[in-house]
C-alpha cells in the first residue's frame, strides 16, 4: 500500500542516503515523457522539502527544457537490497546553471565533476512510499567512470560548444542557454 508524505520524512532521507541510483523522469503537456538513469553520488537532500541533483552533460538536455515548459518531474529511488522500499519525489523543477545566482550557494552540495552541465534543483510537493516487492535484489559493486573520461577527454572550450549545441529537446522545445 503507497504511503504519501507532504515532504520528506528522515527514514526516506535515510532511505535516499542509502542509494547510488535514481530515475528522473519529467515531461511537457504534449511530447515524451523522459526517464533517465542516474548515479555518481550526484544526489542532495538540501531539506525535508528541497532536493538537488548535478546534471552531467549527456545526450540531450531533457529535463532543462521540460522544468522551462511545464516543470513537473518525479524523482524514484528503488531498493535493490534485503530490505524493499521505492521511493518517489514528485515537485517542481528548475535548472540552475553555472552563472545563476544560486550557483554559489546550491553547488558546494556536489563535488565539482568535469561535465557537469547543471543543478537540478526540485521544490517537493509530495513524496510516496511503496512495497517494492517485486523489485529484483542486485549488489552494487561500483559507479561506472565512463562519462568522467570522457568528460576529461574534453577541454573547456569543446564542452561548451556541446553544450551550446543543446538548444532544443527532442520534441522541439527550445532550451535557453547558460549567460
Amino acid at each position: 500500500m503507497a504511503t504519501f508524505h507532504e515532504q520528506l520524512t528522515e527514514n526516506q532521507t535515510e532511505f535516499i542516503n542509502q542509494q547510488h541510483f535514481f530515475c528522473v523522469a519529467s515531461g511537457a503537456a504534449t511530447g515524451r515523457i523522459n526517464l533517465s538513469p542516474k548515479g555518481m553520488d550526484t544526489f542532495a537532500v538540501l531539506g525535508s522539502n528541497q532536493v538537488a541533483y548535478l546534471d552531467m552533460y549527456g545526450s540531450g538536455n531533457e529535463t532543462a527544457a521540460h522544468a522551462q515548459n511545464d516543470g513537473r518531474i518525479t524523482i524514484m529511488f528503488t531498493s535493490f537490497g534485503p530490505k524493499p522500499n521505492i521511493l518517489r519525489i514528485y515537485g517542481k523543477v528548475r535548472a540552475i546553471r553555472p552563472n545563476d545566482v544560486e550557483w554559489e550557494t546550491l553547488s558546494p552540495h556536489f563535488e565539482t565533476i568535469h561535465g557537469q552541465r547543471q543543478i537540478i534543483l526540485i521544490d517537493i510537493e509530495s513524496t510516496q512510499d511503496s512495497c517494492g516487492y517485486a523489485v529484483p535484489k542486485f549488489e552494487f559493486i561500483e559507479h561506472r567512470d565512463t562519462l568522467r573520461k570522457y568528460a576529461d577527454r574534453l577541454t573547456e572550450d569543446e564542452y561548451n560548444v556541446k553544450i551550446l549545441s543543446q538548444t532544443e529537446s527532442i520534441d522541439g522545445l527550445p532550451i535557453s542557454q547558460p549567460s
